[in-house]
């Protein structure tokens, strides 16, 4: 198996086409998310009429930072995920893009994104950027092969995003924000268990110290998927009780919540692959349904 990028041909990028390419180098999935979640904090913080103009200035720095982030961590873990069937043709183990090419195109796209966050929107919102691309970097993406605890690590990054749109909206940090980081914090830690119960081996293969390689048996995997949703659902509640939404956010936040509950405590007792991705799906579709709810739900 590859363990090393292969050099470059003339034809590696046109084979699978330069789109697709650049999407895999900037995750476009997980940019996506990122862009959906800064939205959503930037919409339920904003007071009064939306000013789309900001609005734009902070999906653009965002997104510009988020395709950096994905670049530079894919340059740092290239010789790991070219051992793994999931990320072993990602364009750096697959030869398709060069290190070189990476690490200028990552570093650009990070560093013009703080810069125009700084300028086009304010520097509070720069900084949480910079924290989110260094703690991402520097700390989550080692932790990966040091301790089982990389995963809790890396949800702080993962939920800075609506927090930026909170700051981007309102030019500070207080109580309504923190309750969107809480929520993308601990919406994270399941589906992430899951993800790494799916593809354990693989992890393993690769030197990866995700829970469910150190936890063979699955009882400490299976236990915390279902505290981390037992601690999502009053987390997801916070947006009523700061007067951020009404009703109907609600009463959705709490049948999301109990039914993300039950897919978690269902994986705890089988733990298998099956009930792991019944776990992961239903998180996929959890998360774009509460923060539709919010939206529309929002107190103006």
């Amino acid at each position: 198996m590859k363990a090393t990028a292969q050099p470059l041909t003339p034809t590696a990028i046109i084979e699978k086409g330069r789109f697709a390419v650049f999407s895999e180098l900037i995750k476009a999935r997980l940019t996506f998310l990122v862009l959906l979640t800064t939205l959503v904090g930037f919409y339920v913080g904003f007071r009064g009429s939306l000013e789309w103009l900001l609005l734009l200035h902070t999906m653009l720095g965002t997104a510009l930072v988020a395709s950096g982030a994905a670049a530079l961590n894919q340059l740092l873990e290239r010789e790991f995920d070219a051992k793994m069937r999931r990320t072993e043709d990602r364009p750096l183990p697959s030869g398709r893009l060069q290190p070189a090419t990476v690490l200028v195109l990552g570093a650009a796209s990070g560093g013009l994104g703080l810069i125009y966050l700084a300028v086009a929107v304010n520097l509070l919102t720069s900084l949480l950027g910079a924290i989110t691309l260094a703690s991402y970097l520097f700390v989550y993406t080692p932790l990966k092969r040091v301790t089982t605890f990389n995963t809790v690590i890396g949800a702080i990054p993962g939920a800075l995003p609506p927090l930026m749109g909170w700051t981007a909206a309102r030019g500070e940090i207080s109580g309504g924000g923190w309750s969107l980081f809480a929520i993308l914090f601990f919406w994270q830690l399941p589906h992430f268990l899951a993800i790494a119960w799916i593809y354990r081996e693989e992890y393993a293969r690769a030197g990866f110290m995700m829970l469910p390689v150190v936890d063979p048996q699955g009882h400490r995997t299976g236990s915390q998927a279902v505290s981390h949703t037992l601690g999502l659902l009053p987390v997801s509640l916070a947006p009523y009780v700061f007067h951020l939404t009404g009703t109907i956010y609600l009463a959705g936040a709490l049948a999301l919540g109990l039914t993300f509950c039950w897919f978690a405590i269902q994986f705890s007792r089988h733990l298998s692959i099956p009930r792991a991705r019944q776990l992961f799906f239903f998180s996929i579709l959890y998360l774009p349904l509460l923060l539709g709810l919010m939206v529309l739900d929002k107190i103006k």
